[in-house]
């Protein structure tokens, strides 16, 4: 990435938070990092494009399942 573009909106326009209210399930945002988005500076952003990064890749459990080791 240029150094002199802008950092994109990662918002793709499905805008409803995840069923535990954290994560919008668009774009994997906290609702303080949409909300926050226009004020962020260029760094600011780039670390919310590796949280989303992060956020896509990781495997959410429900709180109430339990891992069982492997007979």
């Amino acid at each position: 990435m240029c150094q002199n573009t802008p950092i994109a909106d990662p918002c793709i326009n499905i805008c409803r938070m995840d069923q535990d209210g954290m994560f919008c399930q668009g774009c994997k945002r906290t609702a303080l990092e949409i909300g926050g988005w226009p004020r962020m500076t260029e760094p600011q952003k780039a670390q919310v494009l590796v949280l989303i990064e992060r956020r896509m890749n990781a495997v959410f459990t429900p709180a109430h399942t339990t891992l069982q080791a492997a007979a």
